[in-house]
Formats: C-alpha cells, structure tokens, sequence
C-alpha cells in the first residue's frame, strides 16, 4: 500500500512539472552560445523570457496592421464581413521602392498592358471608358512583355454588393491570373467601396502589392507616392473632347456664371452625413449652387428633415 501511496504522488510530480515545463513556468538552462542564438531569431525577448515556441504561435499585433472596417462591422450582415476578412490588404506600407519593380520599365519604357476581356464578363460604361482612354494612347502595348504597367480587364470601379456592376468571386479571378505576381506593377481603379451606411474602405479582394487609383480615399489607408486619389466621376463624364477652360492667368474670379457646382446625395445619417448636410450653408442659388436629395435608400423618409422638401424640389429642377 505503501509503495503505491509513494507512486502515486511521483507520477502526480511529474504530471506537475511536466506541465510547468510545457507552459514556460521552468527555464531549462541553455548555454552562453544558445543564448545568444536564440535572442536573434526572437527579436524584442529578453535572455530570461524563454517560452516554449509552439507552431502557429501568436505572432506580434501591430495596431496599424487592423482591418478599420472591424470597427464598422456592427452594420454589416455575415457574409459582408467575410468578403470583408477576405479583403485585408497585405501592401498596406508599399512604396514605389519597395513594391514596385522599375526594372520593367527600363527595357522599352513606361507601356501599359490591358488584360483582354473574360468570356462573359461584363463591365461598366465607366470602366469601358477608362480602359478604352488607356487604349487609345501611345503608351498602351500589347505585349505583356514590353509592359511596365498592367491594368485589369476585370471591373472593380463599383465595389458596393447592392450595384449591379459588382463583380463575384474577384479574388479568386485575381488570384488566377498568370501575370499578377501578388499585384506587383499592377494598377486597381476604384470609385465605390462598401455599402451605405457604412461605406467601408474594403474593396473584398486584396490587392496585394498592386497600386490603388481610388476616389474618396481615407488619410488612414492612402499610401504616399504609391497611391492615386482620383477624382468621383459620372459614366456620362466625356472620355475626350470639351470645351477649353476659361481660367487664363489667375483671373479671378473666372470668366463663367458659376463659381462652384455640386448635385448629389445628402446623407441623412452614415458616414459622410455631417458634410453633405452643411452644404446648405454656402449655397445660394446664383454662383453657388449645392444641389442635394434626401432621397436616399429604401427608408430615406425615417430620417428625413425640415429641409428634405425643399431641397428635393430644387434637386429635381
């Protein structure tokens, strides 16, 4: 009885020290040369901090490395936030000089190569409009092998799930293409993020090293002397043509009736409501002139305001 009292509490030990060991509560001594090794590969750790490195351990998190549409994601419907999880940008510090291989450009210059149409795909008279316009200039080639630049044929200007130009699947449309290279040399257009009221920033792909032309671009998420900002524009926006501008050497105010123009949307409530809703202050129906409608989404009319009747009417003259 005794001899089972005696190895019963030797197995309890060491269960004990077993677990001790596994969880980093016992150091095992390691020689001045392991030491040293081990402080390389395991930078910001202490000699004393020697927790055991199990595989798939929790890597360092970096709070610019965040998804800001996580802090959104209360508006957001389940398969809105896995498109959303699906779309983290891995190039989030690209720079020219780090994602961008300029050696393509130095064999025949700056050419740019526009992917031929998939079977079946369809896109938008504005995307049509930006890749005929790229067509049509003397830097479009093409060769994929004299080009410096490259330009999906796939359309992601509208990235709002609710449009009918929502492309499905695009990243793994992507993914498939034999010269994406992780978006290396590669150029993504973009008007619209997201979908009212949150509008998130996520276009639901990622888009690698690729660079991002896009309108209405955050501070938090554009990526200096890498990234566009492009202005909003209307698919009945002329590719060519137009009449010259009037402005000629600083004379102010220009020659033209209006000095400022705006017709759009009013946001009752969502991100950008506060602006829109301010207009009304500058605007004073002469050489100012701010057009904006409530009606906005299937419930615009919960929200509406004092102003909605009025600025409706003269939203639609």
């Amino acid at each position: 009885m005794q001899a089972k009292k005696r190895y019963l509490v030797l197995f309890s030990a060491g269960a004990c020290l077993l677990l001790l060991f596994c969880f980093g509560g016992v150091q095992v001594p390691l020689s001045r040369r392991a030491h040293r090794r081990d402080d390389r590969s395991l930078p910001g750790l202490h000699p004393g901090a020697r927790w055991r490195r199990w595989p798939g351990y929790l890597q360092p998190f970096s709070a610019l490395d965040r998804d800001t549409s996580d802090d959104l994601s209360g508006h957001m419907s389940p398969r809105q936030k896995r498109d959303s999880n699906s779309g983290v940008y891995t190039g989030r510090r690209c720079r020219m000089e780090s994602c961008f291989d300029f050696s393509l450009c130095e064999r025949t210059g700056f050419k740019v190569y526009v992917y031929p149409q998939q079977k079946g795909e369809k896109l938008s008279e504005s995307y049509q409009n930006v890749l005929s316009s790229i067509e049509g200039s003397r830097f479009y080639t093409l060769d994929p092998g004299q080009a410096c630049l490259f330009v999906l044929s796939l359309d992601t200007l509208d990235r709002d799930q609710l449009s009918p130009y929502y492309v499905h699947n695009l990243r793994a449309k992507i993914q498939s293409l034999p010269l994406w290279n992780e978006g290396r040399n590669h150029i993504i257009f973009n008007l619209y993020s997201g979908t009212w009221p949150d509008y998130t920033e996520d276009l639901g792909f990622d888009i690698g090293l690729a660079m991002l032309a896009k309108a209405s671009i955050s501070t938090e998420s554009f990526r200096p002397n890498f990234d566009i900002s492009i202005p909003l524009f209307s698919k009945d926006h002329p590719r060519t043509g137009g009449q010259r501008g009037y402005l000629k050497h600083n004379t102010i105010p220009p020659y033209r009736k209006y000095m400022l123009v705006f017709k759009g949307k009013r946001y009752l409530t969502g991100i950008g409501s506060d602006t829109r809703n301010a207009l009304y202050h500058v605007h004073n129906s002469e050489d100012v002139v701010l057009l904006t409608t409530c009606k906005h989404g299937k419930d615009w009319e919960k929200h509406k305001d004092a102003r909605c009747d009025k600025d409706n009417a003269e939203y639609d003259k």
